[in-house]
């Protein structure tokens, strides 16, 4: 029970590895408050989370809109007392969120500007409006996530890959710089392909396979936990050696 008595806020949290960090930092004994916009999977999402623990709790919201984000953090507050470890899981490729055609120059202004804000501005408000809580309460920790596309670009995916190199650089190292005097520290967790959906198992990497969801979960709890205390303003490239196989 590594995380006894911790509250976790996780955006994206009806789906996907969001969900499955909610099920596994609950199996752990934290207090979990899960993030999506969709009420219906948010409410499933809940309910199963609900079957280890009845300290969960829902907020609907767009992480795109800092009211919501700050709201969320607030009824988090209230329902636990805490945000001890903030994941902000929410985002995805705009180009395949979208159902967008062609390349970044094809694609209207508004695609990409949707992709930064769902993953650079979203991320970086609820990190914002924890960090006011965790300066409060002296401690917390943030997880911001990246990708292998922050370090390899996307010809139709430019604002994700742009976002995931800012979380992955300036804005894990800046909160980290922040946090450090109330006793909070951030990193990043940048996975390569993650069979999340079944395209990803054709990425290649020097591993021979994708990640299974669960590997990329078990590092981050880890990291996120005492034993991983000294890690922060840094990120780990957790891509099955994708990133250093020879090019061309």
């Amino acid at each position: 029970m590594r995380f006894q008595g911790k509250t976790v806020l996780i955006t994206g949290g009806a789906s996907g590895m969001g969900k499955l960090s909610g099920l596994c930092f609950a199996r752990e004994g934290a207090k979990i408050a899960l993030v999506d916009f969709n009420q219906k999977a948010l409410n499933e999402a809940v309910a199963e989370i609900r079957a280890i623990t009845e300290d969960v709790i829902g907020c609907c919201a767009d992480v795109r809109v800092y009211d919501q984000a700050a709201e969320c953090c607030r009824k988090t507050v209230e329902a636990f007392g805490a945000i001890d470890i903030l994941i902000p899981f929410a985002g995805g490729a705009e180009a395949r969120i979208l159902k967008a055609k062609g390349d970044f120059k094809e694609q209207p202004i508004e695609v990409f500007e949707f992709g930064l804000d769902v993953n650079l501005k979203g991320a970086v408000y609820f990190a914002h409006a924890a960090l006011q809580q965790m300066a409060e309460q002296m401690s917390g920790v943030i997880v911001f996530i990246g990708s292998i596309t922050g370090e390899e670009g996307s010809g139709s995916n430019v604002a994700y890959a742009a976002s995931k190199s800012a979380l992955m650089n300036g804005v894990v190292k800046s909160i980290a710089i922040c946090g450090a005097k109330y006793n909070v520290r951030s990193f990043c967790v940048a996975p390569g392909p993650v069979l999340t959906r079944p395209a990803m198992a054709n990425m290649k990497t020097m591993a021979g396979r994708a990640a299974e969801p669960q590997e990329l979960v078990d590092m981050i709890m880890y990291l996120a936990s005492e034993k991983g205390a000294f890690v922060n303003g840094t990120t780990l490239l957790m891509d099955g050696g994708r990133n250093v196989m020879p090019r061309g």
